[in-house]
């Protein structure tokens, strides 16, 4: 909230001192009364808000379609990686392949029923879901002499395939709880406020063609603004990242 604070002070702080200006010249410097209307200055500041507030909303996307995309991968790369391990484990001696498996498939069900709310509500994980990974690495390095190359080459490979995982899993965290930048919201608000209201600055003689323009543009803005509130949270809203990765290779969970 103090970051919104400052922000505010500030966009407002440098819209009183133009204010102030302007005054001041309208007292100290009038413009006669027989000068022509300046209605180029009125147009070049309606085109510069525009230029400036596509600015902010190419920004704006790209941030959260980084996100988004980010979300996605990390999810897909976790489940692949887990499946891979379940595939793995066949390579096993019969009591560590059980144990793994069964660790396997329950840190996918903990994915998808526990950890996937959590996310929508920008929750932390919790441990469980770190305390099942170390269950698959320690079962995945209790080796024995008795091991076969074949088993000690597929110990290493999933040891290997366990670190993606930990990577993908604690990106999926951090792209749950990331999020649009409020400095970024604020000039979203502020930007399409001031760029709708612009529109009113020119006449146009047919009243219905201005109603159109004006429609159009202002439900152009409120769309793009509520596309980039939904990608900015990538486990909610209906173009959330589901855990469809985890269910297609783990169909029972």
């Amino acid at each position: 909230m103090s970051n919104l604070l400052q922000t505010l002070a500030v966009v407002l702080g440098a819209a009183l001192v133009a204010a102030a200006i302007v005054l001041l010249k309208g007292r100290f410097f009038p413009v006669p009364e027989d000068a022509e209307p300046r209605e180029d200055v009125a147009e070049y500041i309606a085109m510069m808000v525009g230029v400036l507030y596509a600015l902010v909303l190419g920004l704006s996307m790209v941030s959260v379609w980084e996100i988004h995309s980010g979300a996605l991968n990390h999810s897909q790369d976790e489940a692949g990686a887990l499946h891979q391990t379940y595939l793995l484990a066949d390579l096993l001696p019969p009591d560590r392949r059980d144990a793994l498996r069964t660790t396997a498939t329950a840190y996918a069900v903990q994915v998808v029923h526990a950890e996937w709310p959590r996310m929508a509500a920008r929750e932390p994980l919790g441990p469980d879901g770190w305390g099942l990974l170390n269950q698959l690495r320690t079962v995945s390095q209790a080796s024995s002499q008795d091991d076969t190359p074949t088993q000690q080459n597929a110990s290493q490979e999933m040891l290997a395939v366990l670190t993606t995982l930990d990577d993908a899993r604690r990106g999926r965290e951090a792209s749950a709880m990331s999020s649009l930048s409020t400095v970024l919201w604020v000039g979203l608000v502020i930007g399409g406020t001031l760029t709708v209201a612009f529109m009113f600055l020119f006449g146009i003689k047919r009243s219905a063609t201005h109603v159109v323009m004006v429609m159009g543009l202002t439900g152009l803005i409120a769309f793009t603004i509520l596309l980039i509130q939904q990608l900015d949270a990538p486990f909610d809203g209906f173009l959330a990242v589901t855990p469809q990765a985890f269910t297609r290779y783990f169909p029972f969970v």
